[in-house]
C-alpha cells in the first residue's frame, strides 16, 4: 500500500543537500522509515542519483546488528563512498547506534555526504542532537497518518472513514488489517509490546502496574485540564496507592512525552499573553493507542474530536496552545465572581494566529452561544473559528466567526482561510 505523505516530502525535499543532518523523529510505527527509504529514496532515484550513491542503514533488523558499532557503520560508509559525487546516507533507527552523537559528528565532516537518519526516542534528539549539532540539524516531525492521508488510502465514503480514523487511529498498518477485532488486538499488542517496552527499556521503573494506571488516567482525560499535583493527589485519595507522588507522576509523563506517546498542550492567558502554569491538556499522538490502553471502552466521540483535531493542527506546523480568557460576571445576587472561558486551540505559526473551538455538536442557538462566547471576548483580528463534527456547509456568521464541519476542516486545508 503506497501512501503519500505530502507535507513531509516536501520538507525533506527543501532541506536536500543543505548541509545539516536531517533528523527524522517521531513514534514508532508511524511511518518515519517507509518516508526515507521508500518514499524519498524514489524522490532521490528519480532525480537520477545512482542506486549505489544512496546508503541505507536499518538497525531495526538484527541482521544487521555490527552497525550498531559506530567504527563498523563509519568502515562500511568509507568502503562505499568510491568517487566524489554527493552520497545520500540513510540510517533508520540511530539511537541504536552506540556513541551515535560522535558518529554523526563524522559522518557531517565528509563533505560529499548528505545524512538523514530516524529516531522514535525524543530523548536522543533534545539532550543530545540538540545541544551536539545546534545549527547544523534539521528536525522533521512525523506524526502518525492524518485524516487526510488516511482516506487517500482507505475504501469507503469519509463518514465510515472517520469512524474507523477515531476509533483506531492513523498508524499505517492499520489501513491493511481486516476486522475490528485484529484492528484492536494489533493496536493492544504494539502498546505492550512496543511502546511499553521501549519505555521500560530505557528508564527504570519500580512499579510497573502504578505507571500504566497513570497512562489510563491520561487516556481518559483526554480534552480535560490536570496536573501532575491532582493526579498523585487522586491516585492517594481514592485508589490508594501511595508511591505516585508529584515528582514521580511528573517523571512518569516525561517517560511518555519523550516516547512521543503523547504531547502536552499548555495554557495560555490570552488577555494577558502569558503562560499560566499548573494545569494542562494531554493528547495522544494515536487515538487509536489511546483507545487500546482503555480497551476501546471510552470512545467518546468529542473527546476524540478534539484529540484529532490536536494532532492534524500540530501536523500541519502550529504550536498549539489551550487558551484562557478570565472575565468578571454577576451571580444571581449580584455578586462579582470570576470566571474562566476557555479556547480550545491557540495555534500560532510565525505570524499566524488561529483561534478554533472543536464542537462536537452546536444543535441550538444555545449551543451556538456557549461554544462562540470566548471567541467572541478575543480582542484581535485573527480568525477565529468553529469545527463541527458532522457535515455541513462551511459559513461564516455575522461576529465574524467561520463555523466549519470536520470533514472540510481535515480534508481541505485551505478553510481555515476562508
Amino acid at each position: 500500500m503506497n501512501i503519500l505523505r505530502p507535507t513531509y516530502m516536501r520538507q525533506l525535499i527543501d532541506a536536500q543537500d543543505n548541509g545539516l543532518i536531517k533528523i527524522v523523529s517521531g513514534i514508532r510505527r508511524a511511518g518515519k522509515s517507509y518516508l526515507l527509504k521508500t518514499l524519498f529514496r524514489a524522490h532521490l532515484l528519480e532525480q537520477g542519483v545512482p542506486a549505489d550513491h544512496i546508503l541505507v542503514i536499518d538497525l531495526e533488523g538484527r541482521q544487521n546488528k555490527p552497525f550498531r558499532n559506530p567504527d563498523y557503520l563509519l568502515d562500511w560508509v568509507d568502503q562505499k563512498m568510491q568517487d566524489s559525487d554527493q552520497y545520500y546516507i540513510i540510517i533508520d533507527e540511530v539511537q541504536r547506534v552506540e556513541d551515535f552523537v560522535e558518529m554523526l559528528g563524522s559522518l557531517v565532516l565528509k563533505e560529499n555526504a548528505d545524512v538523514y537518519v530516524t529516531g522514535s526516542n525524543s530523548h536522543f534528539l533534545s539532550s543530545d542532537i540538540a545541544t551536539e549539532f545546534r545549527g547544523r540539524s534539521d528536525e522533521i516531525h512525523v506524526y502518525p497518518l492524518s485524516f487526510e492521508e488516511f482516506m487517500s488510502a482507505y475504501e469507503g465514503d469519509k463518514e465510515d472513514g472517520w469512524q474507523e480514523y477515531y476509533t483506531y487511529g492513523g498508524l499505517p498498518k492499520i489501513l491493511s488489517i481486516k476486522g475490528d477485532d485484529k484492528k484492536a488486538t494489533y493496536l493492544r499488542n504494539l502498546y505492550r509490546t512496543v511502546y511499553l517496552s521501549d519505555i521500560y527499556e530505557r528508564h527504570t521503573i519500580e512499579n510497573k502496574d502504578e505507571f500504566e494506571e497513570l497512562v489510563r488516567v491520561l487516556a481518559s482525560s483526554v480534552g480535560s485540564l490536570v496536573s501532575a499535583s491532582n493526579i498523585a493527589n487522586t491516585f492517594k485519595s481514592i485508589k490508594k496507592l501511595q508511591n505516585l507522588t508529584y515528582n514521580t507522576v511528573s517523571t512518569y509523563i516525561g517517560y511518555l512525552k519523550d516516547a512521543f506517546l503523547i504531547e502536552e498542550s499548555e495554557r495560555y492567558d490570552i488577555k494577558g499573553r502569558q503562560y499560566i502554569g499548573a494545569l494542562s491538556k494531554y493528547y495522544f499522538k494515536d487515538c487509536g493507542l489511546r483507545n487500546a490502553i482503555l480497551s476501546f471502552r471510552q470512545t467518546e466521540e468529542n473527546h476524540l474530536m478534539e484529540n484529532v483535531l490536536y494532532n492534524d493542527l500540530r501536523g500541519r506546523g502550529f504550536q498549539v496552545d489551550v487558551g484562557n480568557i478570565n472575565i468578571r460576571v454577576r451571580d444571581e445576587n449580584g455578586v462579582q465572581q470570576r470566571v474562566t472561558l476557555e479556547v480550545d486551540f491557540v495555534c500560532n505559526l510565525g505570524s499566524k494566529r488561529y483561534y478554533i473551538q472543536s464542537a462536537w455538536r452546536m444543535p441550538d442557538e444555545d449551543k451556538m452561544e456557549q461554544e462562540q462566547r470566548s471567541l467572541c471576548l478575543v480582542n484581535d483580528e485573527f480568525r477565529k473559528l468553529i469545527v463541527v463534527g458532522e457535515r455541513l456547509k462551511l459559513r461564516r456568521n455575522e461576529r465574524g466567526i467561520t463555523i466549519v464541519g470536520i470533514y472540510d476542516f481535515l480534508l481541505d486545508k485551505t478553510t481555515i482561510d476562508q
